[in-house]
């Protein structure tokens, strides 16, 4: 389920079968203008990985809205805001709590996040619509849910 006003009528339904959430982390920043296109392809990628993911599980899966974070922040802060809403979110009947990214970063602070980091290598550039990439990122997905399941 993805976080718009149908999908949410229908968790809001059936609660109690949704018990896992997935998190996007996505850096943002204008201050680098050579980055600015490949951060921007990285955030595409990441939503469509996270959106596949969330078809592959769906019923049992919530998709959040991305969590935004300015690339070049102290991590230790992030972890503070992010851990507040995982607070938040189990509020709702859930158990299972994924973020996913791209930024390797967040590996140094994973053992302090309040949930299952998937950090995933980034891509440079490329065109998401060739046979070959779409394979790929079927294929890595499969394998995120694959893992995602084995927490259940």
């Amino acid at each position: 389920m993805q976080w718009n006003s149908e999908d949410l009528a229908q968790y809001m339904d059936a609660k109690e079968y949704i018990d896992t959430i997935i998190i996007p982390l996505q850096p943002f920043h204008l201050s680098k203008d050579n980055q600015l296109q490949k951060d921007a392809f990285l955030r595409n990628v990441l939503s469509i990985y996270t959106n596949e993911t969330e078809k592959e599980l769906s019923g049992r899966v919530l998709l959040t809205p991305s969590y935004n974070y300015l690339k070049f922040t102290q991590l230790e802060e992030e972890v503070t805001r992010l851990n507040n809403w995982v607070e938040d979110i189990k509020n709702q009947p859930f158990h299972t709590i994924f973020f996913m990214t791209f930024d390797m970063k967040w590996k140094k602070v994973e053992s302090k996040l309040d949930g299952h980091l998937i950090w995933l290598p980034g891509i440079d550039s490329g065109d998401l619509h060739t046979k070959e990439a779409v394979k790929m990122i079927q294929n890595q997905v499969t394998q995120i849910s694959e893992l995602i399941r084995s927490y259940w």
